[in-house]
């Protein structure tokens, strides 16, 4: 199977894939968020795919597995984040120390000044979203277009990948 016809048959399935997003998420943002996400990863991934098989149940997979993984990250968020402070990074959490208790230190205190210098208008919306507030919830809360609270986050993530990229993990 070509690319373009596998893009093809992606895109005819993609119109039914909207109503399990929004079943699964119960915010349209998000939904839609689910939507691309899995869109994007099935075209990364079309090698994986095998030819005569059931795409639309792959395409499934891959967005259940896809919200699985964004829910447990959201909730591992929100239960190490105090929330009613914006910029509290991290808590102490005894599960979250490392062994070397010097490492962990250095590590937390290179990723709060990381944080500290990204500049004002992307490190707000990137915490508020870090600690577990919605896209459509940061635009509301800081009057801003719902894509620009996206771009932003990016933007953040990048300039933090960038400035971090010495604990980069290899392989």
């Amino acid at each position: 199977m070509t690319s373009t016809e596998f893009s093809s048959m992606v895109q005819k399935i993609s119109k039914s894939l909207k109503p399990v997003a929004l079943n699964l998420t119960r915010d349209a943002d998000d939904a839609k968020d689910l939507v691309q996400e899995t869109l994007l990863k099935a075209l990364l991934n079309k090698d994986k795919f095998k030819a005569g098989s059931n795409l639309k149940a792959w395409l499934y997979t891959i967005m259940r597995n896809t919200f699985i993984n964004n829910y447990n990250k959201i909730t591992k968020r929100s239960s190490n984040i105090d929330s009613t402070e914006y910029f509290q990074y991290f808590n102490t959490d005894e599960n979250y120390i490392a062994k070397n208790g010097a490492v962990y230190t250095f590590v937390v205190s290179d990723i709060n000044e990381a944080i500290a210098h990204l500049n004002e208008e992307y490190r707000t919306p990137f915490m508020m979203y870090y600690i577990g507030f919605k896209y459509l919830e940061i635009a509301e809360k800081l009057n801003i277009p719902i894509g620009t609270v996206k771009n932003r986050i990016h933007i953040a993530r990048k300039e933090l990948k960038q400035v971090l990229k010495i604990y980069e993990l290899n392989g």
